[in-house]
């Protein structure tokens, strides 16, 4: 039964709908969030290696740097196009949340590349302080679990959700009027 007859109930929506319905928006922002990732990825990736690489920087150093680079391309991206939908609060409390966030992000990422490098390589230095190691632990494991963390602090706390969420009316005990 379809439901589109005059006096037929109306039809449920597939599952794929519902689910559809249900989480479209936020599936629309984890892509929306995971491009701007994406470049600020690169811009991490690529300036963290001409760093450590080509300028002899210090790794712990480099990633920092880079981090906060990748990070300012990253809230423009997010305000302007993954949350714009969103409300706007004070922006510069906006942008201290996000880099208070990112610094969090950042010691995650940083905690893992140190782990490694200093402390597994310490016993097997031959593997872990090469820069394959450096950017797997930095930019694979710490990247990946900063990144699970950035999403979830950047969505409730600092580009919030618009407007207020509707109530549902409560209930009568007894008729009106009674």
């Amino acid at each position: 039964m379809t439901g589109d007859q005059p006096g037929s109930p109306p039809t449920r929506p597939g599952l794929v709908r519902t689910l559809q319905d249900r989480f479209g928006h936020l599936v629309r922002e984890l892509s929306k969030f995971a491009t701007v990732g994406g470049i600020a990825f690169l811009i991490d990736f690529a300036l963290f290696n001409y760093l450590t690489t080509v300028r002899d920087v210090e790794q712990v150093t480099a990633k920092t740097i880079s981090t906060v680079i990748a990070a300012s391309v990253a809230f423009v991206g997010n305000r302007f196009w993954t949350w714009r939908h969103r409300k706007r609060s004070n922006p510069a409390r906006e942008y201290a949340l996000f880099f208070f966030f990112n610094a969090v992000g950042l010691g995650i990422a940083v905690a893992c590349l140190a782990f490694s490098r200093y402390g597994l390589g310490s016993v097997w230095p031959e593997v872990f302080q090469t820069p394959l190691a450096d950017n797997i632990a930095s930019f694979i494991v710490g990247t990946g679990l900063g990144t699970l963390f950035r999403f979830w602090s950047y969505r409730r706390f600092v580009f919030v959700e618009a407007g207020n969420h509707p109530v549902p009316e409560a209930a009568h005990d007894r008729p009106p009027g009674a």
